[in-house]
């Protein structure tokens, strides 16, 4: 079996409007990519999530915000988050296909996971959406495994440019998960410093604008990368954003895919290591639609191995 990717037409339906940097586009380039890249891929409709797995992290409020809304056109939730009418069922399914995901590696059906989907989640926090957020779909999933699975020990790695605020809030205070974030500072959300520590289980890395492969590659070999491996994780959970690439519109590092492929593979290799291989990743940021497409491939390809 190849390397099951859960996406969802629904999420292309989430209309941002005109100009918008976090459109279908995005995702429309994801997936041609991949497609035209991988003959192997498995690629596998996302479910949506449910109340009950929203509310492992959310509150009813932004439940009834996103879901019972239903607006007639785009309606801003925030300056930057747009509700549209198909929005509800793409945050579903984009919060459903880190839960499919998470069920089918931990079930021991594949070892790794990719979800092709949007809008975006890392800023979503237990109360609001933001920062082109719905639902925070890689904690959806987090949670989903402490709580269906009782796993004990999970990573979540972030390395958009953006500081996934909403994830670190989540869990803050949840000594079972650890959250690794490499991320430009400063730049929105404005969050994300070193001295953010949580329960002992919060490690920011925030890198000047202008850095490059090496500091990137640097600060996760000798501040990241060793805390998770400390952690002996069960499941490694990546917040796939690309917006680091040095092509982005909307920040100022200085990567190219090359460096996310080998992220994920010093990811890949912690999982191998102590979680029998198994990781779940999830696309977040990345609005460059030809850096987006040629990161997107590298991630894949060493998430394939």
């Amino acid at each position: 079996m190849g390397l099951p990717v859960f996406s969802h037409s629904a999420c292309l339906a989430h209309d941002t409007g005109p100009m918008h940097a976090e459109c279908a586009a995005r995702l429309e380039a994801v997936t041609r990519g991949l497609r035209d890249s991988y003959a192997d891929l498995e690629w596998i409709d996302a479910p949506r999530a449910s109340r009950g797995q929203l509310l492992r992290v959310h509150t009813e409020a932004l439940l009834h915000a996103v879901l019972e809304t239903r607006p007639h056109d785009r309606i801003w939730l925030d300056p930057d988050t747009v509700l549209s009418p198909a929005s509800a069922e793409a945050g579903l399914r984009a919060a459903g296909a880190v839960v499919a995901a998470v069920e089918m590696v931990l079930n021991g059906e594949a070892k790794r996971a990719f979800c092709a989907v949007r809008p975006p989640g890392h800023h979503a926090t237990t109360c609001a959406p933001m920062g082109f957020c719905l639902f925070n779909s890689i904690a959806v999933g987090a949670a989903h495994a402490l709580d269906k699975f009782g796993l004990s020990r999970i990573v979540i790695a972030d390395f958009d440019v953006h500081h996934g605020n909403g994830t670190q809030a989540i869990f803050d205070h949840e000594p079972r998960v650890v959250f690794a974030s490499s991320h430009q500072m400063p730049l929105y959300p404005d969050s994300g410093h070193v001295d953010d520590r949580g329960v002992n289980n919060i490690f920011n890395a925030p890198l000047p604008p202008g850095a490059g492969s090496e500091q990137f590659r640097e600060t996760w070999t000798n501040r990241l990368l060793p805390q998770l491996d400390a952690f002996r994780p069960q499941l490694v959970m990546i917040s796939a954003g690309f917006d680091a690439h040095r092509l982005d519109p909307l920040a100022q590092l200085q990567l190219d895919a090359a460096d996310f492929a080998w992220i994920t593979r010093e990811l890949v290799a912690i999982a191998d290591r102590h979680a029998d291989g198994r990781v779940v990743s999830s696309l977040e940021g990345g609005y460059d639609l030809q850096a987006l497409r040629e990161s997107a491939i590298a991630h894949v390809g060493a998430l394939r191995g």
